[in-house]
């Protein structure tokens, strides 16, 4: 899970694995694979740092890289 803050300052987690699309525009809107949009304070950039980071974590990083090795 990833902490990201909607506009009014509530803090919230969010599992990125859901996300569709970030858009920035210019507040960042999220959108999940299930349709709904969440529109928060931090940038593209961050979200998607912390996207990357929360991946690594849980080794998705990983299994996406061996994927394209050869043996």
């Amino acid at each position: 899970m990833i902490s990201l803050t909607r506009l009014n300052g509530d803090a919230f987690w969010f599992n990125p694995i859901y996300i569709e699309k970030i858009q920035c525009n210019p507040d960042t809107t999220i959108t999940t694979t299930h349709g709904k949009s969440f529109v928060v304070k931090e940038s593209e950039e961050i979200v998607i740092k912390n996207m990357k980071r929360f991946y690594r974590e849980i080794g998705l990083v990983r299994i996406v890289n061996k994927a394209g090795e050869e043996e």
